[in-house]
């Protein structure tokens, strides 16, 4: 009977302390805390929660690395501390970020951007420098409102070129614009009279224009041959030929300028004038006595009369 007695105490002893074990056990389930799980124990401090609950999976691009544990306010600061735990496959910079998202649905999420920059890794009890993404609403909103500026600064502009229209456009306004557009429509009239004019035209001398480019065209091939003869010309050579000459001529000019050969002493030569200059004169003066006085310089005598000593008009008037 003792025997039977004590096994049923142990047996009691056991089953209540098994209990014990699984109620702690769910308790730390519960409260996202692994008990046989190897995992490591980091912090984050935000300036808002945004809804963040213990429980939340710790993901890495999508895929869970762990679970936040602990979300509690710092009563200094009024700041958000969040604890989490990430598993110890994963190793990750101490510079790397715990960054809050919130998903499509409106639930808030943690997640660890790792940054490469071969910096030491991150320790267990390391406070994660924290970020916080921006939500879907305000992505939106931050894109809405340079647009409602724009289209606010559109509207008032609008409004202005809208109120300068209605001043411009009174009675007198509308009346003339009318009438603009009705001589427009004369205009539009006289246009489309002229290109079925037009177009009648070169239908009835169809052939007339044909005829024309054609001659054109043969003109344009009569160049084209002109061209190819003045090019088997060798016109460059006579271009070159035509340089020398001018070359040449500009060099013998320059030589009667600087008074250099016969045309250039003639024509530098000042003494030189002179004299022939004096010559003319006394030759005229000559061919002037000659008229007057012929018989000073001319003596014909059929029987030998005695030649007279030839006196100067001078010596004669004195």
């Amino acid at each position: 009977m003792n025997r039977l007695k004590i096994s049923r105490e142990i047996k009691t002893a056991f089953i209540v302390f098994g209990g014990i074990i699984l109620f702690l056990l769910g308790f730390t389930y519960l409260k996202s805390s692994a008990v046989f799980e190897s995992s490591r124990k980091f912090y984050a401090v935000y300036s808002h929660s945004g809804g963040l609950e213990p429980a939340t999976p710790v993901t890495v691009n999508g895929f869970q690395v762990g679970k936040v544990t602990n979300v509690q306010i710092i009563n200094e600061t009024a700041k958000i501390l969040v604890t989490f735990t990430v598993d110890k496959g994963f190793e990750f910079s101490k510079n790397s970020k715990a960054e809050l998202y919130s998903s499509l649905l409106g639930s808030t999420g943690l997640q660890i951007v790792p940054t490469f920059d071969n910096g030491p890794m991150a320790q267990p009890g390391d406070t994660i420098p924290s970020a916080t993404q921006k939500s879907t609403v305000e992505t939106i909103t931050s894109k809405i409102e340079p647009l409602e500026a724009k289209l606010s600064k559109t509207l008032i502009s609008a409004d202005s070129v809208l109120v300068g229209v209605a001043a411009v456009l009174d009675q007198q306004g509308r009346e003339n614009l009318k009438s603009s557009l009705e001589h427009l429509n004369a205009t539009m009239a006289s246009l489309r009279t002229a290109s079925q004019s037009l177009n009648s035209l070169m239908n009835t001398n169809k052939a007339e224009m044909d005829a024309s480019l054609k001659n054109v065209h043969t003109i344009t091939a009569n160049f084209a041959k002109m061209s190819d003869s003045l090019a088997e010309a060798n016109l460059g050579q006579t271009v070159n030929d035509i340089q020398n000459t001018v070359a040449g001529l500009n060099k013998v000019l320059a030589s009667i300028e600087n008074g250099e050969g016969s045309v250039g002493k003639l024509l530098k030569d000042e003494q030189l004038y002179q004299n022939l200059s004096g010559a003319s004169l006394q030759l005229e003066q000559l061919l002037e006595d000659m008229k007057l006085n012929p018989k000073r310089y001319v003596h014909f005598s059929l029987f030998g009369r005695k030649q007279v000593k030839y006196e100067s008009s001078e010596t004669n008037e004195n």
